[in-house]
Protein backbone atom coordinates (compact mmCIF):
# COMPACT_ATOMS: atom_id res chain seq x y z
CA UNK A 1 0.00 0.00 0.00
CA UNK A 2 1.42 3.45 -0.83
CA UNK A 3 2.22 5.91 1.90
CA UNK A 4 0.37 9.16 1.44
CA UNK A 5 2.63 12.17 2.36
CA UNK A 6 1.79 15.68 3.55
CA UNK A 7 4.23 18.31 3.66
CA UNK A 8 4.10 21.06 6.28
CA UNK A 9 6.40 24.01 4.71
CA UNK A 10 6.36 26.06 8.39
CA UNK A 11 8.62 29.29 8.19
CA UNK A 12 9.06 31.63 11.44
CA UNK A 13 10.71 34.91 11.62
CA UNK A 14 14.28 33.10 11.95
CA UNK A 15 13.63 29.97 10.35
CA UNK A 16 12.28 28.01 8.15
CA UNK A 17 11.60 23.87 7.35
CA UNK A 18 9.78 21.46 5.53
CA UNK A 19 8.41 18.83 7.51
CA UNK A 20 6.81 15.43 5.79
CA UNK A 21 4.49 13.05 7.78
CA UNK A 22 2.56 10.53 7.32
CA UNK A 23 0.24 8.19 9.11
CA UNK A 24 1.53 4.53 10.48
CA UNK A 25 -0.33 2.61 12.44
CA UNK A 26 -2.28 5.19 14.19
CA UNK A 27 0.12 7.84 14.88
CA UNK A 28 1.76 10.80 13.05
CA UNK A 29 5.14 10.09 11.85
CA UNK A 30 7.42 13.59 11.64
CA UNK A 31 10.37 14.05 9.54
CA UNK A 32 12.32 16.47 9.00
CA UNK A 33 13.61 17.31 5.68
CA UNK A 34 14.61 20.50 4.79
CA UNK A 35 15.51 23.75 6.85
CA UNK A 36 16.62 26.84 5.92
CA UNK A 37 17.27 30.38 7.87
CA UNK A 38 15.34 33.62 7.27
CA UNK A 39 16.23 36.82 8.99
CA UNK A 40 15.12 40.22 8.65
CA UNK A 41 17.69 42.34 5.76
CA UNK A 42 18.12 46.65 5.81
CA UNK A 43 17.75 47.87 2.69
CA UNK A 44 16.60 51.11 1.48
CA UNK A 45 16.28 52.36 4.96
CA UNK A 46 13.66 49.71 6.14
CA UNK A 47 13.85 45.91 8.15
CA UNK A 48 12.50 43.36 4.88
CA UNK A 49 12.06 40.01 4.22
CA UNK A 50 13.83 38.69 0.94
CA UNK A 51 10.86 36.78 -0.23
CA UNK A 52 12.34 36.00 -3.24
CA UNK A 53 15.13 33.82 -1.36
CA UNK A 54 12.14 32.39 0.26
CA UNK A 55 10.10 31.30 -2.27
CA UNK A 56 13.70 29.62 -3.67
CA UNK A 57 14.47 27.72 0.16
CA UNK A 58 10.63 26.91 -0.58
CA UNK A 59 11.52 25.31 -4.39
CA UNK A 60 14.15 23.59 -3.24
CA UNK A 61 12.53 21.91 -0.19
CA UNK A 62 9.70 20.40 -2.13
CA UNK A 63 12.93 19.05 -4.70
CA UNK A 64 14.04 17.05 -1.76
CA UNK A 65 10.88 15.61 -1.73
CA UNK A 66 11.65 14.30 -4.92
CA UNK A 67 14.77 13.38 -4.08
CA UNK A 68 13.87 11.13 -1.50
CA UNK A 69 11.22 9.72 -3.45
CA UNK A 70 8.70 10.70 -1.05
CA UNK A 71 5.96 12.64 -2.78
CA UNK A 72 3.62 14.90 -0.39
CA UNK A 73 -0.41 13.95 -1.76
CA UNK A 74 -1.00 17.74 -0.34
CA UNK A 75 1.21 20.82 1.02
CA UNK A 76 0.36 23.59 3.14
CA UNK A 77 2.23 26.82 3.75
CA UNK A 78 2.24 28.54 6.99
CA UNK A 79 4.31 31.96 7.82
CA UNK A 80 3.96 34.45 10.70
CA UNK A 81 1.04 37.18 10.45
CA UNK A 82 0.50 40.49 9.57
CA UNK A 83 3.04 40.96 7.12
CA UNK A 84 2.29 41.35 3.17
CA UNK A 85 3.24 42.27 -0.45
CA UNK A 86 1.09 44.55 -2.89
CA UNK A 87 1.20 43.71 -6.42
CA UNK A 88 1.09 45.90 -9.77
CA UNK A 89 -1.73 45.25 -12.60
CA UNK A 90 1.69 43.01 -14.13
CA UNK A 91 1.45 41.04 -10.63
CA UNK A 92 4.87 41.81 -10.05
CA UNK A 93 6.20 42.66 -6.28
CA UNK A 94 5.47 46.79 -5.53
CA UNK A 95 8.36 48.32 -3.06
CA UNK A 96 9.98 45.62 -0.71
CA UNK A 97 7.72 43.50 2.22
CA UNK A 98 8.59 45.25 5.43
CA UNK A 99 9.11 43.75 8.07
CA UNK A 100 6.69 44.30 11.49
CA UNK A 101 9.71 44.67 13.21
CA UNK A 102 10.36 48.03 11.31
CA UNK A 103 9.83 51.51 13.04
CA UNK A 104 8.15 53.01 10.51
CA UNK A 105 4.81 52.30 11.82
CA UNK A 106 5.70 54.09 15.28
CA UNK A 107 3.03 57.06 15.79
CA UNK A 108 0.85 55.34 12.57
CA UNK A 109 -1.92 54.57 15.47
CA UNK A 110 -2.41 58.19 16.09
CA UNK A 111 -2.75 58.86 12.29
CA UNK A 112 -5.60 55.91 12.32
CA UNK A 113 -7.43 57.34 15.28
CA UNK A 114 -8.30 60.35 13.47
CA UNK A 115 -10.43 58.05 10.92
CA UNK A 116 -11.52 55.93 13.30
CA UNK A 117 -11.19 55.70 17.37
CA UNK A 118 -9.22 53.09 19.43
CA UNK A 119 -12.46 51.97 21.03
CA UNK A 120 -14.47 51.81 17.87
CA UNK A 121 -11.66 49.84 16.07
CA UNK A 122 -11.85 47.01 18.98
CA UNK A 123 -15.12 46.53 19.11
CA UNK A 124 -15.32 46.54 14.94
CA UNK A 125 -12.28 43.84 14.90
CA UNK A 126 -11.32 42.51 17.95
CA UNK A 127 -7.85 42.34 17.68
CA UNK A 128 -5.64 43.88 20.08
CA UNK A 129 -3.59 46.94 19.73
CA UNK A 130 -0.25 45.69 18.12
CA UNK A 131 1.65 48.94 16.60
CA UNK A 132 2.90 46.13 14.09
CA UNK A 133 -0.85 45.48 13.44
CA UNK A 134 -1.15 45.28 8.96
CA UNK A 135 -3.78 48.26 9.62
CA UNK A 136 -0.65 50.40 11.08
CA UNK A 137 1.78 49.27 8.88
CA UNK A 138 -0.60 50.09 5.80
CA UNK A 139 -1.02 53.69 7.36
CA UNK A 140 2.53 54.25 7.56
CA UNK A 141 2.86 53.17 3.52
CA UNK A 142 -0.12 55.50 2.56
CA UNK A 143 1.84 58.11 4.52
CA UNK A 144 5.20 57.70 3.26
CA UNK A 145 5.11 56.11 0.08
CA UNK A 146 1.35 56.69 -1.14
CA UNK A 147 2.30 55.80 -4.63
CA UNK A 148 2.71 52.32 -3.71
CA UNK A 149 -0.78 51.83 -2.52
CA UNK A 150 -2.22 53.53 -5.96
CA UNK A 151 -0.49 51.01 -8.44
CA UNK A 152 -1.27 48.49 -5.97
CA UNK A 153 -3.87 45.60 -7.64
CA UNK A 154 -3.22 42.33 -5.45
CA UNK A 155 -2.20 42.36 -1.56
CA UNK A 156 -1.96 38.91 -0.27
CA UNK A 157 -0.22 37.98 2.99
CA UNK A 158 3.17 36.20 2.52
CA UNK A 159 2.02 32.93 2.46
CA UNK A 160 -0.95 33.96 0.52
CA UNK A 161 1.56 35.29 -1.78
CA UNK A 162 3.93 32.26 -1.84
CA UNK A 163 0.48 30.45 -2.83
CA UNK A 164 0.04 32.47 -5.77
CA UNK A 165 3.55 31.99 -6.83
CA UNK A 166 3.15 28.11 -6.39
CA UNK A 167 -0.23 28.26 -8.07
CA UNK A 168 -1.44 31.31 -10.20
CA UNK A 169 -4.51 31.99 -7.55
CA UNK A 170 -5.00 34.61 -5.25
CA UNK A 171 -6.83 33.67 -2.29
CA UNK A 172 -6.53 35.17 1.08
CA UNK A 173 -6.46 32.57 4.28
CA UNK A 174 -8.67 33.58 6.88
CA UNK A 175 -6.58 33.04 10.31
CA UNK A 176 -3.79 35.01 8.08
CA UNK A 177 -6.79 37.71 7.17
CA UNK A 178 -7.70 38.47 10.51
CA UNK A 179 -4.34 39.56 11.77
CA UNK A 180 -4.54 42.92 9.45
CA UNK A 181 -7.35 44.30 12.08
CA UNK A 182 -9.29 44.71 8.76
CA UNK A 183 -11.50 41.47 9.34
CA UNK A 184 -15.25 42.24 11.06
CA UNK A 185 -15.56 38.87 13.24
CA UNK A 186 -18.89 38.87 12.81
CA UNK A 187 -19.09 38.63 9.05
CA UNK A 188 -15.57 37.39 9.10
CA UNK A 189 -15.07 39.18 5.93
CA UNK A 190 -13.58 42.33 4.86
CA UNK A 191 -14.76 45.12 6.87
CA UNK A 192 -15.33 47.53 3.92
CA UNK A 193 -16.60 50.71 5.91
CA UNK A 194 -13.07 50.37 7.81
CA UNK A 195 -11.32 49.92 4.52
CA UNK A 196 -13.19 52.99 3.23
CA UNK A 197 -12.10 54.97 5.96
CA UNK A 198 -8.67 54.35 5.96
CA UNK A 199 -8.92 55.89 2.07
CA UNK A 200 -7.74 52.20 0.67
CA UNK A 201 -9.06 50.91 -2.35
CA UNK A 202 -11.50 48.31 -1.48
CA UNK A 203 -10.63 46.05 -4.54
CA UNK A 204 -7.13 44.62 -3.89
CA UNK A 205 -8.09 42.36 -1.01
CA UNK A 206 -8.89 38.72 -2.38
CA UNK A 207 -11.64 36.37 -1.17
CA UNK A 208 -10.95 35.24 2.06
CA UNK A 209 -10.85 31.64 2.43
CA UNK A 210 -10.91 28.93 5.74
CA UNK A 211 -8.04 26.70 6.04
CA UNK A 212 -8.86 23.47 4.71
CA UNK A 213 -9.83 24.78 1.01
CA UNK A 214 -7.66 23.80 -1.76
CA UNK A 215 -6.33 26.78 -3.48
CA UNK A 216 -4.99 24.65 -6.78
CA UNK A 217 -2.34 22.43 -8.56
CA UNK A 218 1.03 23.16 -8.86
CA UNK A 219 1.37 25.65 -12.01
CA UNK A 220 3.14 23.66 -14.96
CA UNK A 221 6.69 25.26 -14.50
CA UNK A 222 6.86 25.07 -10.38
CA UNK A 223 6.25 21.12 -10.99
CA UNK A 224 9.23 21.09 -14.17
CA UNK A 225 11.07 22.87 -11.00
CA UNK A 226 10.46 20.63 -8.37
CA UNK A 227 9.88 17.27 -10.24
CA UNK A 228 6.00 16.48 -9.27
CA UNK A 229 2.65 17.88 -9.25
CA UNK A 230 0.64 18.20 -5.78
CA UNK A 231 -2.49 19.88 -4.56
CA UNK A 232 -1.84 22.88 -2.20
CA UNK A 233 -4.37 23.28 0.50
CA UNK A 234 -5.07 26.28 2.82
CA UNK A 235 -3.42 25.28 6.58
CA UNK A 236 -4.08 27.97 9.14
CA UNK A 237 -1.60 29.86 7.33
CA UNK A 238 -0.81 32.29 10.43
CA UNK A 239 1.56 29.78 12.40
CA UNK A 240 -0.07 30.09 16.06
CA UNK A 241 -3.47 29.58 14.13
CA UNK A 242 -1.43 26.33 12.94
CA UNK A 243 0.18 25.83 16.30
CA UNK A 244 -3.18 26.28 18.46
CA UNK A 245 -4.84 23.25 16.07
CA UNK A 246 -2.27 20.79 17.68
CA UNK A 247 -2.78 21.31 20.84
CA UNK A 248 -3.24 17.85 22.08
CA UNK A 249 -6.51 19.05 24.36
CA UNK A 250 -8.60 16.10 25.45
CA UNK A 251 -10.99 19.28 27.04
CA UNK A 252 -13.01 21.62 25.38
CA UNK A 253 -12.02 24.65 28.04
CA UNK A 254 -8.42 24.61 27.34
CA UNK A 255 -5.69 26.97 28.22
CA UNK A 256 -2.67 27.20 25.70
CA UNK A 257 0.77 29.11 25.03
CA UNK A 258 2.38 28.82 21.39
CA UNK A 259 5.45 29.15 22.71
CA UNK A 260 8.05 30.43 20.22
CA UNK A 261 9.35 34.14 19.09
CA UNK A 262 6.67 35.02 20.65
CA UNK A 263 4.49 33.52 22.99
CA UNK A 264 1.16 33.21 22.31
CA UNK A 265 -1.55 32.78 25.32
CA UNK A 266 -5.29 32.46 25.18
CA UNK A 267 -8.09 30.21 24.89
CA UNK A 268 -10.16 28.91 21.94
CA UNK A 269 -13.95 30.62 21.94
CA UNK A 270 -16.86 30.22 19.80
CA UNK A 271 -17.86 33.73 19.77
CA UNK A 272 -15.76 36.51 19.48
CA UNK A 273 -14.63 39.25 22.86
CA UNK A 274 -14.96 42.52 21.41
CA UNK A 275 -15.81 44.19 24.85
CA UNK A 276 -14.12 46.97 26.78
CA UNK A 277 -12.96 44.66 29.72
CA UNK A 278 -10.84 42.27 26.63
CA UNK A 279 -9.98 46.09 24.73
CA UNK A 280 -8.81 47.35 28.37
CA UNK A 281 -6.68 43.67 28.99
CA UNK A 282 -5.27 44.14 25.32
CA UNK A 283 -6.94 40.58 24.13
CA UNK A 284 -7.25 39.42 20.63
CA UNK A 285 -9.63 37.58 18.78
CA UNK A 286 -7.68 36.08 16.21
CA UNK A 287 -9.42 34.03 13.64
CA UNK A 288 -8.87 30.11 14.48
CA UNK A 289 -9.33 26.77 11.90
CA UNK A 290 -13.03 26.26 11.61
CA UNK A 291 -14.07 29.80 12.31
CA UNK A 292 -12.99 29.26 15.85
CA UNK A 293 -11.95 32.41 17.62
CA UNK A 294 -8.14 32.43 19.41
CA UNK A 295 -8.40 34.82 22.24
CA UNK A 296 -5.09 35.47 23.43
CA UNK A 297 -2.92 37.98 24.37
CA UNK A 298 0.87 38.17 22.44
CA UNK A 299 3.87 37.99 25.03
CA UNK A 300 7.38 38.94 24.11
CA UNK A 301 8.34 35.30 24.17
CA UNK A 302 11.58 33.39 23.67
CA UNK A 303 12.41 36.76 20.98
CA UNK A 304 13.84 37.59 24.27
CA UNK A 305 16.21 34.65 24.88
CA UNK A 306 17.04 34.35 21.08
CA UNK A 307 18.70 38.23 20.58
CA UNK A 308 20.89 37.64 23.80
CA UNK A 309 22.24 34.25 22.86
CA UNK A 310 22.49 35.77 19.31
CA UNK A 311 24.37 39.02 21.33
CA UNK A 312 26.88 36.84 24.03
CA UNK A 313 26.77 33.04 23.27
CA UNK A 314 26.09 32.33 19.98
CA UNK A 315 27.63 28.74 19.98
CA UNK A 316 25.79 27.76 23.41
CA UNK A 317 22.67 26.20 23.33
CA UNK A 318 19.35 26.95 24.78
CA UNK A 319 19.37 24.59 26.53
CA UNK A 320 22.47 25.28 28.07
CA UNK A 321 21.42 28.68 28.55
CA UNK A 322 18.24 27.20 30.82
CA UNK A 323 20.79 25.26 32.94
CA UNK A 324 22.89 28.13 33.62
CA UNK A 325 19.74 30.05 34.59
CA UNK A 326 18.27 27.74 36.95
CA UNK A 327 21.64 27.69 39.02
CA UNK A 328 20.99 31.71 39.54
CA UNK A 329 19.25 33.22 42.43
CA UNK A 330 19.13 36.72 40.99
CA UNK A 331 15.15 38.18 41.88
CA UNK A 332 14.96 40.98 38.79
CA UNK A 333 11.79 41.05 36.81
CA UNK A 334 11.22 43.51 33.48
CA UNK A 335 8.16 43.93 31.84
CA UNK A 336 8.68 41.29 28.88
CA UNK A 337 5.94 43.37 26.86
CA UNK A 338 7.18 46.85 27.11
CA UNK A 339 7.82 47.93 23.56
CA UNK A 340 11.46 48.63 24.12
CA UNK A 341 12.40 44.89 24.22
CA UNK A 342 10.69 44.65 20.21
CA UNK A 343 13.85 45.50 18.07
CA UNK A 344 16.47 46.85 20.36
CA UNK A 345 20.22 47.65 19.05
CA UNK A 346 20.85 45.86 22.49
CA UNK A 347 18.44 43.51 24.31
CA UNK A 348 21.21 42.58 26.72
CA UNK A 349 21.86 46.51 27.56
CA UNK A 350 17.39 46.76 27.43
CA UNK A 351 17.44 44.26 30.05
CA UNK A 352 19.59 45.69 32.39
CA UNK A 353 18.37 49.01 31.79
CA UNK A 354 14.86 47.99 32.91
CA UNK A 355 16.51 46.31 35.53
CA UNK A 356 18.54 49.44 36.74
CA UNK A 357 15.74 51.90 36.08
CA UNK A 358 13.00 50.56 38.32
CA UNK A 359 16.03 49.87 41.19
CA UNK A 360 16.50 46.25 41.45
CA UNK A 361 19.84 43.90 41.03
CA UNK A 362 21.60 44.16 37.42
CA UNK A 363 22.04 41.21 35.96
CA UNK A 364 25.61 40.65 35.20
CA UNK A 365 26.16 37.15 33.13
CA UNK A 366 24.32 35.33 30.48
CA UNK A 367 22.90 33.05 33.32
CA UNK A 368 21.66 35.96 35.90
CA UNK A 369 20.28 37.51 31.82
CA UNK A 370 18.11 34.59 31.08
CA UNK A 371 16.98 33.61 34.68
CA UNK A 372 15.50 37.10 34.67
CA UNK A 373 13.87 36.81 31.22
CA UNK A 374 12.52 33.42 32.37
CA UNK A 375 10.91 34.65 35.45
CA UNK A 376 9.84 37.67 34.00
CA UNK A 377 8.16 35.61 31.06
CA UNK A 378 6.32 33.17 33.47
CA UNK A 379 5.76 35.85 35.69
CA UNK A 380 3.69 37.58 32.60
CA UNK A 381 2.17 34.51 31.88
CA UNK A 382 0.69 33.87 35.30
CA UNK A 383 -1.00 37.60 35.04
CA UNK A 384 -2.37 36.71 31.44
CA UNK A 385 -3.96 33.54 33.05
CA UNK A 386 -5.55 35.41 35.55
CA UNK A 387 -6.89 38.07 32.78
CA UNK A 388 -8.23 34.88 31.07
CA UNK A 389 -9.95 33.50 33.64
CA UNK A 390 -11.49 36.58 35.13
CA UNK A 391 -13.03 37.54 31.21
CA UNK A 392 -14.09 34.21 30.24
CA UNK A 393 -15.55 32.99 33.91
CA UNK A 394 -13.45 29.98 33.20
CA UNK A 395 -11.33 27.54 35.82
CA UNK A 396 -8.39 26.27 34.41
CA UNK A 397 -6.57 23.66 36.00
CA UNK A 398 -4.52 22.74 33.20
CA UNK A 399 -1.83 24.84 30.95
CA UNK A 400 -0.68 23.74 27.25
CA UNK A 401 2.98 24.52 26.38
CA UNK A 402 3.18 23.56 22.45
CA UNK A 403 5.88 24.81 19.87
CA UNK A 404 9.56 25.21 20.35
CA UNK A 405 9.79 27.33 23.69
CA UNK A 406 7.89 23.31 25.33
CA UNK A 407 11.64 22.83 25.21
CA UNK A 408 12.90 24.98 27.73
CA UNK A 409 12.77 22.85 30.16
CA UNK A 410 13.28 25.70 32.88
CA UNK A 411 10.56 27.99 31.91
CA UNK A 412 7.91 24.85 32.19
CA UNK A 413 9.14 24.63 35.77
CA UNK A 414 9.06 28.20 36.36
CA UNK A 415 5.33 28.86 34.66
CA UNK A 416 3.91 25.93 36.55
CA UNK A 417 5.16 27.65 39.77
CA UNK A 418 4.12 31.20 38.49
CA UNK A 419 0.11 30.10 37.20
CA UNK A 420 -0.23 27.39 39.95
CA UNK A 421 -1.22 24.93 37.29
CA UNK A 422 -0.06 21.83 35.82
CA UNK A 423 2.09 21.90 32.39
CA UNK A 424 1.59 20.02 29.89
CA UNK A 425 5.00 20.75 27.44
CA UNK A 426 4.79 19.37 24.23
CA UNK A 427 4.49 18.39 21.08
CA UNK A 428 7.68 21.00 20.10
CA UNK A 429 6.86 20.42 16.30
CA UNK A 430 2.90 22.24 16.73
CA UNK A 431 2.98 24.37 13.64
CA UNK A 432 4.20 21.58 11.55
CA UNK A 433 1.63 19.44 12.99
CA UNK A 434 -1.47 21.72 12.99
CA UNK A 435 -0.71 22.74 8.80
CA UNK A 436 -0.11 18.68 8.63
CA UNK A 437 -3.59 17.86 10.59
CA UNK A 438 -5.54 20.37 8.58
CA UNK A 439 -4.59 18.95 5.61
CA UNK A 440 -4.84 15.52 7.05
CA UNK A 441 -8.67 16.19 7.78
CA UNK A 442 -9.30 17.88 3.85
CA UNK A 443 -7.92 14.57 2.87
CA UNK A 444 -10.65 12.46 5.16
CA UNK A 445 -7.87 11.12 7.44
CA UNK A 446 -9.57 12.34 10.28
CA UNK A 447 -12.86 12.96 10.77
CA UNK A 448 -12.59 16.16 12.52
CA UNK A 449 -10.39 18.57 14.90
CA UNK A 450 -11.58 16.42 17.72
CA UNK A 451 -9.95 13.47 15.84
CA UNK A 452 -6.62 15.22 14.67
CA UNK A 453 -5.83 16.14 18.08
CA UNK A 454 -6.40 12.77 19.68
CA UNK A 455 -3.97 11.52 17.54
CA UNK A 456 -1.10 14.17 18.42
CA UNK A 457 -1.88 13.27 21.94
CA UNK A 458 -0.82 9.94 21.29
CA UNK A 459 1.75 10.22 18.63
CA UNK A 460 3.90 12.56 20.64
CA UNK A 461 5.46 12.88 23.81
CA UNK A 462 3.83 15.63 26.31
CA UNK A 463 6.10 15.89 29.56
CA UNK A 464 3.99 17.11 32.91
CA UNK A 465 5.33 19.67 35.22
CA UNK A 466 3.11 20.07 38.81
CA UNK A 467 2.58 22.92 39.98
Amino acid sequence: MNTKYYLAVDIGASSGRHMLAHLEDGKIVLEEIYRFSNEMIDRKGYKVWNVRRLFQEILSGMKKCAELGKIPYSMGIDTWAVDYVLLDENDRRIGETVAYRDKRTYGMDEEVYKLITEEQLYLRTGIQKQIFNTIYQLMALKKKEPGQLERAETFLMVPDYFNFLLTGRKVQEYTNATTTQLVNPATKDWDDELIEKLGIKRNIFQEIKMAGCEVGELEQEIQKQVGFNCKVILPPTHDTASAVVAVPSRKEETLYISSGTWSLMGTERLQADCSKESMFHNFTNEGGYGYRYRFLKNIMGLWMIQSVRKELVPDMSFAEICELAEKEEITSLVDVNDERFLAPESMVEEVRSACWETLQQVPKTIGEIAAVIYNSLANCYAMAAKEIEIITGQKYQELHIVGGGANADFLNKLTAKYTGKTVLAGPTEATALGNISVQMITAGEFADLKEARECIYHSFEIKLYKA
